[in-house]
């Protein structure tokens, strides 16, 4: 099979394809993107191709593994613009060898997965590509999910973090952005990303750092400044407001809607309750939400309450987890080529053929004298 564009290609182009037995070879124009501006050492063994996302300190792209044509995602950080753009810390070195350390001793299927790195005048993460995109996108997208949907991709998320704390590492910037979809599909897997602001932390220890999105902050950490510590339970405050903003398509604490501060809203525990928009949605859910909303750390849920709820007790969603599981899981096989025999080969069965035949013509021969 042989598919030719008509127009021009980009490098950004992965839509020409040339299939010949199990093989399948991409064409790209190079002198649009030269590849050369990439290390040798990544070159050797990835094809870049277009980008898949950008930020303020570097930029995510598609990319091809030479030896299998896998697509890939790689997460390239600028040394450059991480110095320009941090004012308190100008070595993005520590963070990046923080979230290197941490994606190569985890090992969960909601959870990214790094497949390799490369440290030159850039840092590159190469990592599993995930082909749905953000759940931030899917959201604005569709307004809302739907509760089902919501459900399914809620309990991976619980899945992964919950994996998270029992390995001794606290997220710290869980939103929307940073939880990544397997396929375009509604029911799909779902993994947990960016580690760059993650901490290992023993049994007892506690944060004092200001990170994270603060939309998705939790209260502890907006009333720390610095000087009283806080713990795990920050990351299931996050998945609180990710999950109200699932279930009901807009934030529970914004700066836009009220003349309250959002520090105000979210250390008072007030989120933006719209009963209309709610009236849709199940009492069990909203029940969770508030429960993972809840000021005090050590009153919220924690991950294993969470998947205690009644709310997740469904046991269809389950074994829909489960399926798609598998089918991630299943080994691809590759196009079967019937195998064309050779020149000999196809001598020597012409030769058998005639011998088969001569036998045969005997045979009758003999049957009738």
């Amino acid at each position: 099979m042989c598919l030719v564009s008509a127009t021009p290609l980009a490098a950004t182009a992965v839509s020409v394809w040339l299939q010949v037995g199990s093989r399948v070879f991409v064409f790209f124009d190079l002198t649009v993107d030269d590849q050369s501006v990439y290390p040798k050492e990544l070159r050797d063994q990835y094809i870049m191709s277009k980008t898949l996302g950008s930020g303020a300190c570097g930029e995510v792209k598609l990319a091809f593994e030479r030896k299998t044509c896998k697509k890939v995602a790689i997460k390239i950080i600028s040394k450059r613009k991480f110095a320009i753009g941090s004012e308190t810390e100008a070595d993005p070195a520590p963070k990046v060898e923080t979230e290197i350390e941490i994606l190569k001793k985890l090992n969960h299927p909601c959870i990214i997965k790094i497949k390799d790195f490369f440290d030159a005048e850039d840092y590159y993460i190469v990592l599993e590509l995930m082909e749905g995109g953000e759940l931030f996108d899917r959201v604005v997208g569709n307004k809302r999910l739907k509760e089902a949907t919501c459900k399914l991709y809620f309990y991976q998320m619980l899945l992964a973090v919950q994996y998270l704390h029992e390995n001794g590492i606290i997220h710290r910037d869980l939103k929307p952005e940073n939880v990544l979809l397997s396929s375009q599909k509604e029911d799909c897997l779902i993994k947990i990303t960016d580690f760059g602001q993650s901490k290992i932390l023993g049994e007892t220890s506690l944060m004092r750092t200001l990170c994270g999105t603060p939309t998705y902050l939790a209260p502890e950490v907006l009333n720390s400044f610095g000087t009283a510590g806080y713990n795990r339970a920050v990351d299931c405050w996050s998945l609180g407001v990710i999950l109200f903003i699932c279930l009901s398509g807009y934030p529970p604490f914004s700066e836009h809607k009220t003349q309250v501060s959002l520090k105000d809203q979210i250390t008072s525990g007030k989120f933006n309750f719209i009963s209309e928009v709610w009236a849709e949605v199940s009492e069990k859910a909203l029940d969770l939400v508030k429960k993972l909303l809840i000021v005090d750390p050590k009153v919220r849920f924690t991950t294993e309450e969470a998947l205690r709820h009644p709310w997740l007790q469904d046991e269809d969603m389950k074994r829909k987890f489960q399926n798609l599981l598998f089918e991630e899981n299943k080994p691809t096989a590759l196009p079967q080529v019937p195998a064309q025999p050779s020149t000999s080969q196809k001598r020597l069965l012409e030769g058998e053929a005639e011998d088969a035949d001569t036998t045969k013509r005997l045979a009758v021969c003999a049957a009738v004298s």
